[in-house]
C-alpha cells in the first residue's frame, strides 16, 4: 500500500458496561490497528463473536469507541455525531448482511436510491432520476425497477439495490459486513463480481467483513484475522489462506468448506489434529 490510507484504525478499543455492581466492563475489541489503502480491499475474518462486525460499526459511528482513533482520509472521525457524522456519507457507506432487512419494504426502490442523492441540494429532480437510472444499469437491474418495491425482488436483486445505494455518492470507503453470506453460491459470485467491477470503475476501497476464507482468497488483497477482539494474523490473502501461521487461522482454514469430498475429509482431519495439538 502506498500513499495516505483512506482508513486508519489506531489502537481501537470497544468496551461495554457490565451489569452488576462493580463488575468490570466487557472488552469486545482491544488495541486493534490496521490501514486500508485507496481502492484496496482488506478482509476482516473471524468466527462469530470475534468482534469483526463491532469494528465495522465503530468505523461507521454506530458503536461507541472506548479508546483509540478512527481516521478517514486523514481526518479523525472517531467521535463525530449528528450532522458532522451525516456529512461523511459522501465518503463512507455500508452494505449490510441481510438483503431482506436492509431496505424499507414500504418505499419504492427509486425513493430509496434518491435519499443519499438528495443530501446534495444542488441536484435537480431530473438529475436525480437520471442518476438513479444509471445506478440501476450499473448493478444490472432494469430502469423500471425504480418504481417497484423491495418485496418484489429476489435476495440477490435486493443486495444489488443495496449496493447501488452504497455507491450512489461515489464514496471512498464502503464497509461490507457479510454482504454475501445470505446468498446462494451462484448469487454470491455475481455480487462479488459486481463489487469488483464497481471498484474498478469508481476507485472505492472495501473493508470486507466475513467468516468465509474461500471468498477472501479471491476477493481481498490483504486479510486480517481477528480472535477475541484482537488481530492475531495479517498479510496477503493468498499467504494467510495458503500458509497460515497462527493456530487459530489454521483452524479457520481447515474448517472452510471445499467442493471436493476427499479434500474436505482431509481438511476435517487436519482440523481435528490442529485442535488436539493446541488443546
Amino acid at each position: 500500500m502506498t500513499g495516505t490510507p483512506i482508513l486508519k484504525v489506531d489502537g481501537l478499543a470497544v468496551r461495554y458496561p457490565s451489569r452488576g455492581f462493580r463488575k468490570p466492563p466487557t472488552t469486545v475489541i482491544e488495541d486493534v490497528s490496521f490501514e486500508v489503502g485507496c481502492a484496496e480491499t482488506v478482509a476482516l475474518v473471524g468466527e462469530s463473536g470475534s468482534g469483526k462486525t463491532t469494528i465495522g460499526r465503530a468505523v461507521l459511528g454506530l458503536t461507541p469507541v472506548s479508546g483509540g482513533r478512527v481516521l478517514l482520509d486523514g481526518r479523525d472521525v472517531t467521535r463525530l455525531t449528528g450532522r458532522a457524522r451525516r456529512l461523511l456519507s459522501s465518503d463512507l457507506q455500508a452494505i449490510f448482511q441481510n438483503p431482506y432487512g436492509s431496505l424499507n419494504p414500504a418505499l419504492p426502490v427509486g425513493r430509496t436510491l434518491a435519499e443519499p442523492l438528495l443530501v446534495d441540494s444542488a441536484r435537480s429532480r431530473d438529475e436525480v432520476r437520471a442518476h438513479i437510472a444509471e445506478l440501476l444499469r450499473r448493478v444490472g437491474l432494469p430502469e423500471d425497477a425504480a418504481d417497484r418495491y423491495p418485496p418484489q425482488f429476489s435476495g440477490g436483486q435486493r443486495q444489488r439495490i443495496a449496493i447501488a445505494r452504497a455507491v450512489a455518492r461515489k464514496p471512498k470507503l464502503i464497509i461490507c459486513d457479510e454482504p454475501t453470506s445470505a446468498l446462494d453460491v451462484t448469487t454470491q459470485a455475481a455480487a462479488l463480481n459486481l463489487l469488483s467491477e464497481l471498484q474498478d470503475t469508481l476507485g472505492c476501497a472495501y473493508l470486507f467483513i466475513t467468516h468465509d476464507l474461500a471468498v477472501v482468497k479471491e476477493f481481498a488483497a490483504r486479510t486480517l484475522v481477528l480472535q477475541h477482539g484482537r488481530i492475531v494474523e495479517e498479510g496477503r490473502s493468498t499467504d494467510v489462506c495458503d500458509r497460515p501461521q497462527h493456530a487459530y487461522t489454521r483452524r479457520l482454514v481447515a474448517a472452510a468448506p471445499v467442493p471436493d469430498p476427499v479434500l474436505q475429509r482431509r481438511r476435517r482431519q487436519q482440523r481435528t489434529d490442529v485442535e488436539a495439538a493446541t488443546a
